[in-house]
Formats: structure tokens, C-alpha cells, sequence
């Protein structure tokens, strides 16, 4: 029999450690209160004979608690749960101290490689992460309830930004761009009026994205068409400013022409500095915005054509890329595009196909955008197209006072995610057991997502002013409360779950993709949304249902699950949970086959959902490419591609990356050996997952892939 200590690490079984425990709390209670050696030897014996491989060190300690109460060592027992008492105490005076100065040596991974935004190396994301450090351990010593740490810490959920939650901040928000552009704005109490021109609203749209960033965690999106008017601006002041200077010398044409040449060189420079200033700003977490730019084209839009026309150079710029060290144009990682699909450019013979076409060679080389289908859409969200959160979560539809939907401005309270197959393993096969459990612990993560519910309630709106008094989110006064915007589906407040597949197989034996399996997962499916509806309906809070990538929870989830029940083939053996409703990866399934059958769950997870597949050398498969685009316009609502071909980022080498006698990727072109400055297309299975250094070092998977 194996024990998992407090840390983590996994030893042998020591018999003799529950005698020593017990004989010296029988120094301190009176010799007739005191266990005998039998009695002792017999709470051993009942320990040994529970017969499981894994046991929790804090569950043998319950055990040792249970039997000298049931030999009537009542005053024994009490000084026994005293001493564990006190050792609680001590052993949380302090839980920082290693994980600061890991990170301070550099020497912390999960950290290193947690966010693509962040490095930790650079001074101010460090000075970031150690404040994140000790909100995580006032967090869980103090502010959460015993039972919510426990239950993050053993896996049963995952209560996501513990390293933000002493400080009353949301997650992500759909930035309310329009109203700041057009009615001003102030950031760092100096007022920015509205606009004249198109740069000049780049400008300040990417300064705002800034401050917006600094003043909260997660993703911020923003709607790019906010943008159309101030080009149009731009170049009715050329025109305006032509006629005054040429009137009479140049013709109405003439002038015509200059003025959109210029316009368009204001396009180019207004795109450039969005791009330029979102991957060289720093937010004041020591990381770029973490932000999402989208590019939907609305018929109704009076400036869709300018819209058009910087939705096209948009692309257009990422498409080219940005040069890094070496002068090699690469892809950055920010800002996320999404790109939405509808009539007129679903390449069916539409007005604006040209630009879906640029946006297919852009995601053949540089990963972007992604794309929404707003036909499928509208059928979710009672006829509304509208953007994700930067954390890919949806909003519910709501309405103001006077009847209208409204999006932009609204955001995400926190989230808290669901540990499927953990419930599996525990119920092995018993459908009573497992719903019995599910039941348990939704009401366990419904108390956690109200601790982040409850955290916010009472902020006054001076804690971000540029979210709370200048527009992002709000125009309230100084000291005015932000609690109406927490209440009555105004906001959302996400359960997120992993690991539908894993669960599938442990209580049916078989994939969610068979008949059988995606009976049951539909069933699990909808049990979680009635959860989450039932919620809402009781508190009026915005409770939603979050199924988008987690993949870091997929590697934690699995983690602790095989240290405490062991390897469970296709479960914990894999080191990683499928994401969320996900198809497993190593599924034999085409793209579209794969679309319908995720589009089933999309509906069901309305509170967020993506899916991607997998296109191998996307760069020599366009039309392929083009094929699937389609395809996502007519049956799946949220879709990404998730592969591209081999690229080295350091020369440009457009061609397959090698594999060296060390195990480590290579580019024959230049030798670079640098992961992060490489794309590499997973040849042998197309594990699609996080990327990382097996702990063994084996040499078949020394290569950071999972299965090489």
C-alpha cells in the first residue's frame, strides 16, 4: 500500500508511524485514558486491511481518529485531533516560501510554461507571480471555506485565479469600445476625447485595451466594426482638406483618388500600430493584453465597407507576420482574431469571399483566426452574433430596460471547474453511485462559485475606474457600488468541466462517440446545464455552463487522479483528461464527422465552446482548407484549426523539422533547437495537448510531445 503526503510524493506504507502517532498522545492523557499496545496494533491492522493501493495521509489520520473512538478513547482521540490541529497550524503559517524562490531561481515549470504572455524571467511578471503566490495561500488558508481547498487541492474541483482572488477583480469582459470611442473616455485621470480620425482611434483603442488589462485577469475582446466610422472620418477630412487646397486646380476624381490613397496609407498605419502596440505594451502584470480581435462583418453595419476594408488589412498584417530578433517575420501570439462567417463570405459565391479567402491563407501559416458560423449562431443565442470573452466563454443573452440585447460591456465573475472522471473512478460502473456524487460535488462547486460571487459584491467602482466610471463596463459615480452589474444575468459565472470522454469509458466502457457513450455523455451534458439553470433561476446570478480549452486542468486532473488510484488504462494512464466535450485525440475521426458530432454539446454549453481539427501542412491543403470553412458555416457554431505545417521562426525554414540523435527538435536550416521559436507538426499520433519534458526523461518522449 502506497501514501500520498501532503506535497504530493508517494511513499511505502509505514505501520509503525500510526503506533508512534498514538503512543505519544498516550503521553498526554491520563494512564487509564491511554491505548494499549493490542488496542493500538488493532487500528493498525484495520488501516492495513481497507486493502486499497493509494491512501490519503489525512485519510489514515481519519482512520486512527474513528478507531480510538470506537475503543470509547474518547480523551485520547481528542488529543490526538488537537495535535493534528496544531500541526495544520503550523504547516500553514507558511506555504510560499519554496514556490516564490523556485520562481525567483527560475526553476518553477508549471509556472514557466502556464501562460504564452508571460516570462517568467522578466523582473515585472515576476514581481506579478509573487504577489500571485501569496494571494494563492491567503486564499486557501483563509478566505476559501476548509472544504473548497480541500476539494481543489484533491482534485474534486478547480477553483481557477486563486492568485487574484484577494483582490475584487473579474476574469475576462467584452470591452464596450463603441461607447468609449464615441462619448471619451479618461485613463490615468486625464480625459481622452472622442476621436477625428481613424490612427488616432487605433491608438486609443489599444491604450484602453491596456488599462483594461491591467485592472483585471483573463481575456478582454473588442469589436473592430466600432472602428468603420472613424475611417470614413478620416476620409472625409482628406477630401474636405483637398477641395480647400486644390479647389479649382484638381477634379472632383482627382481629388477622390488622392483622398482614398491616403486613406489607405492611414488603414496600413492604423492596423500596423494595433498590432505593433498590443505585442510591445505591458500590462502592468508584466504580460502583453491578453486580447481578442472581432472581425464579423454585419449587413445592417452603415460602415461596412470601411469594415470591410480593416477587417481585410487585419489580416493582411497577420497574414505577413511580425519580425522578431533575426529580422524572420513569425506569428504572434496576440491579438487572438475571430472571424466570423455569414452569408455574404462563407465561400459560396458571396460579396465578401475574397476576404475569407485571405483569412483561410492566414490560418494556413499563422494559426488565425478562428471562426464563428453565424448561422449557427443565431439559432444559439435567440438570433444574435456577438464575441467570445478573451477566455473563449460565452455570454447568455440580455436585455436593457428598454428591450434591447446588449453584449459589449458585460463579463465573467470567475470560474470553477468540474472534475468528471474523478466521479468515474470513485462510482466504478455504479450509475446510482455516480449521480449520488455528481450531485455532492456541483453542490460543492456552487458554493465555490459563490465565495467568487460573494467576493465581488460590495466593489466600489474606484477599485478600476476605467472599467467601473470611464466605460469599458460602466459609467458609475465615485464610490458607487458595482453590485447591480453582478445580479440578474448581467454578468456570467462559469462551471467549467474536463474529461467527458474519460468518464464515458469508466461508466460505460466505451468513447462518448458510440451510440451508448453519447447517450450517456448528453446525459451528463445536460445534467450540468439543469445545475446550472436551477442556479440562476434561485439567485439570479448569471450561472453558465463552460466547456473550452483548460489544458493545463487536463494535465493537473490526471496528475493527482493517478496518484491517488493509481494507472487506469485510457484514464489516468495518458497523463492528461480530454478537454471539456472534446473527442479524444487519438480518435479516428474526419473533420466533419468530427463537427456535427461536437456541434451536439456546443448547444449545451452555451456559456462557451470551441472545437478544432486537425489539417496536416495546412499551407498545401487550401482548398481543403476552404472545404472545412464551409463546412463550419453550416454545422458547427465556434471552430479553430489546431496544426499547421513545420516552421522555424528563427530562419524562416518553411519545411519539416527534424528530429536529432538527442531527441530534440531541429531545424536543418539554421540548427535551431529553441521549441518556442518552432511550429512542429505532431507526425505519429496528432496530439493536439500541452507540451512538456516527461518527468522520467524517457528517451521515447524526452521530445516536448506527449507521444512522440
Amino acid at each position: 500500500m502506497k501514501v500520498i503526503k501532503r506535497d504530493g510524493s508517494i511513499v511505502d506504507f509505514d505501520r509503525s508511524k500510526i503506533a508512534i502517532a498514538v503512543q505519544k498522545a498516550n503521553q498526554a492523557v491520563e494512564e487509564q485514558q491511554r491505548a494499549t499496545d493490542e488496542e493500538i496494533e488493532k487500528i493498525v491492522v484495520s488501516v492495513e486491511h481497507k486493502n486499497r493501493p493509494r491512501l490519503l495521509v489525512e485519510d489514515i489520520q481519519d482512520m486512527v481518529e474513528q478507531g480510538l473512538m470506537k475503543l470509547g478513547r474518547l480523551e485520547l482521540a481528542k488529543t490526538y485531533i488537537i495535535y493534528r490541529y496544531t500541526r495544520a497550524l503550523v504547516r500553514k503559517q507558511n506555504t510560499t516560501d519554496e514556490s516564490i524562490l523556485s520562481l525567483l531561481r527560475n526553476e518553477n515549470k508549471e509556472l514557466a510554461e502556464e501562460n504564452s504572455n508571460k516570462n517568467t524571467v522578466i523582473a515585472s511578471t515576476q514581481r506579478d507571480y509573487i504577489a500571485g503566490e501569496v494571494s494563492r495561500d491567503l486564499t486557501r488558508r483563509i478566505l476559501l471555506p476548509e472544504k473548497i481547498s480541500k476539494a481543489h487541492d484533491e482534485g474534486v474541483l478547480h477553483f481557477h485565479d486563486a492568485d487574484y482572488f484577494v483582490q475584487p477583480i473579474f476574469n475576462c469582459c467584452l470591452i464596450n469600445i463603441g461607447d468609449m470611442l464615441d462619448n471619451g473616455t479618461m485613463m490615468n485621470g486625464k480625459m481622452i476625447e472622442s476621436p477625428k480620425g481613424f490612427q488616432v482611434a487605433c491608438t486609443i483603442m489599444t491604450q484602453i485595451i491596456a488599462s483594461v488589462a491591467s485592472n483585471q485577469y483573463g481575456g478582454q475582446s473588442v469589436d473592430i466594426r466600432h472602428l468603420g466610422k472613424y475611417l470614413r472620418r478620416s476620409y472625409e477630412k482628406f477630401t474636405k482638406h483637398l477641395h480647400e487646397m486644390f479647389d479649382g486646380e484638381l477634379s472632383n476624381e482627382e481629388i477622390e483618388k488622392i483622398a482614398r490613397d491616403r486613406t489607405q496609407d492611414e488603414l496600413r498605419s492604423g492596423v500596423q500600430t494595433i498590432q505593433y502596440q498590443i505585442n510591445t505594451l505591458m500590462t502592468t502584470n508584466g504580460q502583453s493584453p491578453f486580447v481578442t480581435l472581432f472581425l464579423n462583418l454585419q449587413e445592417d453595419d452603415p460602415y461596412l465597407e470601411e469594415n470591410a476594408m480593416i477587417v481585410e488589412e487585419i489580416l493582411k498584417q497577420r497574414l505577413q507576420g511580425i519580425k522578431n530578433e533575426k529580422g524572420v517575420y513569425v506569428t504572434p501570439a496576440f491579438p487572438k482574431l475571430v472571424y466570423v462567417l455569414d452569408e455574404h463570405n462563407c465561400l459560396k459565391g458571396g460579396k465578401y469571399d475574397y476576404i475569407t479567402e485571405l483569412a483561410v491563407k492566414c490560418s494556413a501559416k499563422r494559426m488565425y483566426p478562428d471562426y464563428i458560423s453565424a448561422k449557427k449562431m443565431r439559432e444559439n443565442y435567440e438570433g444574435n452574433v456577438f464575441s467570445c470573452m478573451g477566455c473563449r466563454s460565452f455570454l447568455a443573452p440580455w436585455k436593457d430596460e428598454n428591450g434591447n440585447y446588449k453584449f459589449e460591456g458585460r463579463f465573467n465573475q470567475g470560474v470553477v471547474s468540474l472534475n468528471l472522471p474523478q466521479i468515474g473512478i470513485i462510482a466504478k460502473g455504479d450509475e446510482k453511485k455516480f449521480w449520488e456524487l455528481m450531485d455532492e460535488r456541483l453542490q460543492l462547486c456552487y458554493e465555490a462559485l459563490m465565495c467568487r460571487h460573494n467576493a465581488l459584491m460590495g466593489t466600489l467602482s474606484d477599485v478600476s475606474p476605467v472599467h467601473w466610471q470611464h466605460g469599458a463596463i460602466a459609467r458609475l459615480q465615485p464610490g458607487e457600488k458595482i453590485d447591480k452589474f453582478l445580479l440578474n444575468g448581467y454578468s456570467s459565472i462559469s462551471l467549467g468541466y474536463i474529461g467527458l470522454y474519460e468518464v464515458t469509458k469508466l461508466m460505460k466502457g466505451v468513447s462518448h462517440t458510440t451510440p451508448e457513450g453519447k447517450e450517456f455523455a448528453l446525459r451528463v451534458m445536460k445534467h450540468l446545464r439543469a445545475a446550472c439553470d436551477k442556479w440562476k433561476e434561485e439567485t439570479g446570478i448569471g450561472f453558465a455552463l463552460y466547456g473550452t480549452p483548460a489544458e493545463s486542468l487536463c494535465y493537473r486532473f490526471a496528475r493527482i487522479d493517478k496518484q491517488r488510484f493509481g494507472s487506469i488504462p485510457d484514464v489516468t494512464d495518458k497523463g492528461y483528461y480530454t478537454n471539456s466535450y472534446h473527442v479524444d485525440v487519438r480518435e479516428k475521426i474526419d473533420a466533419f464527422s468530427k463537427f456535427d458530432f461536437e456541434s451536439e454539446f456546443q448547444k449545451i454549453s452555451s456559456g462557451g465552446a470551441i472545437s478544432y481539427v486537425e489539417i496536416p501542412n495546412m499551407r498545401h491543403n487550401l482548398e481543403a482548407l476552404k472545404d472545412v470553412v464551409r463546412y463550419i458555416y453550416d454545422h458547427i457554431q465556434y471552430a479553430e484549426f489546431n496544426t499547421k505545417s513545420d516552421y522555424c521562426q528563427v530562419c524562416g525554414y518553411d519545411g519539416e523539422i527534424i528530429i536529432n540523435d538527442d531527441f530534440e527538435w531541429e531545424c536543418p536550416q539554421c540548427g535551431n533547437k529553441d521549441h518556442n521559436k518552432m511550429n512542429v507538426t505532431r507526425r505519429t499520433c496528432g496530439y493536439l495537448g500541452e507540451n512538456f519534458w516527461n518527468e522520467g526523461k524517457t528517451k521515447e518522449i524526452k521530445a516536448r510531445v506527449l507521444h512522440l
